[in-house]
């Protein structure tokens, strides 16, 4: 699934082409992927044929259009996004209006930009996990921008339950901190929790909890502080360098949105490289099965901390709170 980094990318790629661009017309070629939008395919259609759009936004891995207000002087803010999520293998790519579609394009955009002039944004998903869909948008509960990309205080109401990322400038670290002591979890599963920090996947967990020499199952509350905002620090490290190299890309399901592939891939140090020897120690990486995907780390720098140390944990902890 992509992760931060691919769908940054996406934003990335799309924030030029789409600000201040109008959609002319617009063909669902595929209903499923309409499944978080609250009609039918002919209203998705009407609410968005003639609509200017504001830029593009990101919050964790959800992507989202800010569609003008209607007024020419542009001063009222949006009410309302063109809204997409990804899915396991979703694509928004930048087309000329010439070119042949791709045979998994679900959705199909012609746009026109006051600069660029027309240009066509196909909606590609093999596996139709991912989805579009119009939704209203609503204030940040703290007052600050609701993600990447513009400064608007609003969010799509799908979004809205979604915590902020960890390279958010508005993330509260002290916040997050007291809430994954509190989990009573295991830190992989907290970090994969979109509810506590979003953006964070099977890959990078797996590559900052290597960084962190913390084991995929030990439990949140044995975690020290100093230990659990290290893992938050690696865990920056590692999305900012996979957003550096363009993401990761395994297969051609995961492309920015010209089609080309990222490279993060080759710096991976834990994920996928079950059987290699670990870059620190040199013994094999393990692969282990969690939670219908695999969880892989080093044996040997990665060892769950015994449960006899948590009360000197919970002590340390408190002072340190």
């Amino acid at each position: 699934m992509p992760e931060l980094p691919e769908v940054e990318v996406v934003r990335h790629g799309l924030q030029p082409a789409v600000t201040g661009a109008t959609i002319d017309a617009v063909e669902v070629l595929d209903e499923r992927s309409l499944k978080r939008h609250s009609g039918p395919a002919e209203d998705f259609i009407e609410r968005l044929t003639g609509a200017r759009l504001r830029g593009a936004v990101r919050r964790g891995k959800f992507l989202w259009l800010p569609i003008e207000s209607g007024r020419a002087d542009g001063t009222d803010a949006p009410a309302e996004a063109l809204v997409a999520h990804l899915g396991m293998s979703g694509q928004v790519l930048l087309r000329d209006p010439a070119a042949e579609a791709a045979a998994l394009t679900r959705i199909r955009f012609a746009l026109t930009h006051p600069v660029h002039g027309p240009l066509r944004v196909d909606f590609v998903d093999q596996r139709i996990f991912g989805s579009m869909a119009v939704d209203a948008l609503l204030p940040t509960r703290d007052g600050a921008a609701a993600g990447y990309g513009l400064p608007l205080a609003s969010i799509p109401s799908q979004v809205a339950h979604i915590a902020r990322d960890p390279l958010d400038p508005a993330f509260d670290e002290r916040r997050f901190l007291r809430r994954l002591a509190a989990k009573r979890t295991t830190v992989k599963r907290a970090l994969l929790d979109q509810t506590l920090v979003s953006g964070i996947g099977n890959i990078y967990a797996d590559e900052a909890l290597w960084a962190a020499r913390v084991h995929y199952d030990q439990p949140t509350e044995s975690l020290s502080t100093r230990k659990a905002r290290e893992l938050l620090e690696e865990v920056r490290i590692v999305l900012r360098r996979a957003l550096d190299e363009g993401g990761t890309s395994f297969d051609a399901q995961y492309v920015n949105v010209n089609g080309a592939s990222g490279y993060f891939s080759h710096s991976l140090r834990a994920y996928g490289q079950q059987g290699k020897p670990c870059a620190r120690c040199e013994r094999p990486i393990v692969r282990e099965q969690f939670m219908n995907r695999g969880s892989h780390f080093c044996p040997r720098c990665q060892r769950i901390r015994s449960a006899a140390t948590l009360p000197r944990i919970r002590r340390l902890r408190s002072a340190a709170e």
